[in-house]
């Protein structure tokens, strides 16, 4: 059974839970050593196409498969290369949506296969080699910051920017399981090469303590802004992504009238019974059903004509910055 996301990972202070942070702390310890040993063990193989690496510091939730997206649009030609998280299939296999599943490839893989050429693969080296020999410009590969399969010809790290209300998106530096930390910031930060900090779509400017805590990496602002407003009249969302409460949040910002929201663990699959029990309840309230694109593609075919999939896009504040980031490829 996947477990909801924590949201007392993400305080920095004073946050709730003391005692299951405290129990944690020798199992973080242990993860953070077995990460750091894989790295340092691990000779990375040049797979002859150049690999753009778009990861994470933390456990999802931060908005990377939209930057993958945006990548996409900069960088005609490029394929994108995925481990395929949630899917039966174990590749390399270049995703087709006529044909495939979320369950079978990943729901991220499924939903970027409308825009370019993605290939799932459990063995990095593999899969970037498919993408090679089918002609790839360059490789971005979604996800794999602590991945040190492949040569990195750029590795970028998105962090969440919001920070309002007590929210921290580092919570307090802990590593999984006591925090949000793959790996500890300042060796996840050594690796990488430009920090996108995402913000939501109706928060004005980055916090400049978060910003700080960057130092010297480049930093480039992106916000989470809505392809389409959400639908007419009231709706009720649901979503089973990292973070699911930033959805809820950003419908509301968006000016959805959201009459409840439902929240499910990242990469929940959906079944007959939820989405009927999810389908009565909006009838309660006369609402119609919204969710993200990332959800939608995991819902069974007869759902999908009954449920809107709200999309979003990453919207790089200084798009010169970006061009310069991505000029040599």
């Amino acid at each position: 059974m996947k477990l909801a996301t924590p949201r007392w990972w993400y305080v920095r202070d004073g946050a709730p839970a003391p005692v299951s942070r405290l129990l944690l702390k020798p199992v973080s310890w242990i993860w953070a050593y077995v990460t750091a040993r894989r790295i340092a063990r691990t000779v990375p193989v040049d797979p002859g196409v150049a690999v753009i690496c778009v990861g994470n510091l933390t456990l999802g939730g931060a908005g990377k498969t939209p930057v993958v997206r945006a990548l996409l649009e900069r960088l005609p030609g490029a394929h994108v290369l995925s481990r395929g998280h949630g899917g039966s299939l174990s590749g390399p296999v270049r995703v087709d949506p006529a044909i495939h599943t979320a369950r079978e490839v990943g729901d991220e893989p499924l939903m970027l296969a409308a825009d370019a050429p993605v290939w799932i693969a459990r063995n990095r080296i593999e899969g970037a080699g498919a993408a090679a020999a089918a002609g790839a410009r360059a490789v971005i590969m979604d996800d794999g910051h602590q991945n040190p399969s492949l040569r990195k010809a750029l590795s970028i790290v998105v962090v969440d920017g919001e920070t309002r209300n007590g929210a921290w998106p580092l919570g307090d530096g802990s590593v999984f399981p006591s925090g949000p930390m793959r790996e500890p910031l300042a060796v996840g930060l050594a690796r990488a090469d430009a920090v996108v900090l995402m913000l939501p779509a109706d928060l004005a400017e980055p916090d400049p303590a978060l910003v700080a805590v960057f130092k010297e990496k480049p930093v480039l602002v992106a916000r989470l802004e809505p392809a389409v407003p959400p639908p007419p009249g009231p709706q009720l969302g649901f979503a089973g992504i990292g973070m699911p409460w930033k959805v809820e949040t950003a419908l509301k910002a968006a000016g959805c009238d959201l009459a409840d929201f439902v929240p499910f663990p990242d990469h929940f699959a959906y079944d007959e019974a939820t989405l009927k029990t999810l389908s009565d309840r909006a009838e309660v309230f006369g609402a119609g059903l919204v969710t993200t694109e990332k959800d939608w593609v995991r819902l069974p075919g007869a759902w999908r004509d009954r449920v809107f999939a709200w999309p979003v896009r990453a919207v790089f504040q200084d798009q010169a910055a970006l061009s310069e980031l991505l000029a040599r490829f």
